[in-house]
């Protein structure tokens, strides 16, 4: 914060200095601990599972469902959040990332059925508004 200083200056020789707080205009970066970062498993209904870590759950996830060609999520049909855990520092959602990885299949599904049982979509597709044709604009009257 910096500060402004000045002088009123009265009669008989009386000076008296006040000081000002300018404030700082606020950083655009997040602080330090405003972070999130995610590791996060996806599944599909036969139960493949894929494991990655992100900053932006909803955003990865819905890159995941774009099913963008060649790649594995795609190949599979991998759509699902499963399970996912949330972390403040980045080097610890890889460390974590890199762990599960090397899991065997049996220890990875009992991790999601330790919080997700039945397997359930944790993040559901945003619904699709339908426009009804009664109110919509048309060329054609």
């Amino acid at each position: 914060m910096q500060q402004l200083s000045f002088c009123l200056s009265f009669p008989k020789g009386i000076c008296v200095s006040l000081v000002a707080a300018q404030k700082q205009p606020e950083s655009t970066m997040p602080r330090r601990d405003d972070y999130e970062f995610f590791v996060y498993i996806l599944s599909n209904r036969s139960h493949i599972l894929y494991i990655g870590v992100t900053n932006d759950l909803r955003v990865r996830v819905i890159q995941h469902r774009r099913q963008t060609p060649g790649s594995f999520t795609a190949r599979y049909k991998i759509t699902r959040l499963v399970y996912f855990e949330r972390y403040q520092y980045v080097n610890n959602a890889i460390t974590r990332e890199k762990e599960l990885k090397h899991w065997t299949r049996a220890q990875k599904i009992a991790l999601i059925e330790s919080t997700n049982p039945t397997w359930e979509e944790l993040m559901p597709e945003e619904p699709v508004l339908i426009q009804n044709p009664a109110n919509a604009d048309s060329l054609r009257e």
